[in-house]
């Protein structure tokens, strides 16, 4: 393998869905955001939940919102649901892992709160339970996913479906979008 050549090919591939994410994700992007503030406005809190590389995310953007991302303000309400271990195994044991955060979004989750629902695939049996309970409960169900959406547009009020078929540029592209909404959702608020 050529160090040079991997590192054009992956910045080109990267580049290739970067630009079909910008020219395909603009009305979806709004429609997250205008849940997100509304929620927020309304007392509201958001829920990240996902797995692996998804639940990075989760709590990374959870992260930016409690603390802060590029304002100092005071802190917008998030929470990462996969962060409990106590929770995530108690639930895996007892419950089985398909309902690791369905459980606590019906403990946690309140109407009007936002569940953000994390799986490259769209298809995670943990996800796509916990955005229907979500449902179920009055909060609003989103998703950020990729490939063709798989179960989890059906089920939601917004999803950022990121256009490609590669785990890692879906990735890139949600903690791209992810970053953009929590600045977004700053600027939005206002908090001082």
């Amino acid at each position: 393998m050529d160090p040079l050549e991997y590192f054009e090919s992956e910045l080109e591939d990267h580049a290739a869905v970067l630009a079909d994410t910008r020219g395909n994700l603009a009305e979806s992007f709004g429609r997250m955001l205008r849940i997100w503030v509304t929620a927020i406005e309304s007392g509201n809190k958001i829920l990240f939940f996902g797995n692996g590389g998804s639940a990075a995310d989760a709590q990374h953007l959870a992260a930016e919102l409690v603390i802060r991302f590029i304002e100092d303000r005071k802190p917008i309400a998030a929470i990462a649901l996969n962060t409990d271990t106590s929770a995530l195994t108690a639930g895996a044991n007892d419950l089985g892992f398909e309902q690791v955060f369905a459980r606590q979004i019906e403990a946690l989750g309140k109407p009007g709160d936002v569940a953000v629902g994390i799986s490259t695939s769209g298809t995670s049996p943990n996800i796509v339970a916990a955005l229907k309970m979500a449902r179920t409960m009055g909060l609003v169900p989103t998703a950020l996913t990729g490939r063709d959406g798989g179960l989890m547009p059906g089920l939601t009020d917004g999803a950022l479906v990121i256009p490609a078929q590669s785990t890692r540029r879906i990735q890139e592209m949600h903690i791209t979008l992810g970053h953009m909404l929590c600045g977004a959702l700053e600027q939005s608020l206002k908090l001082v």
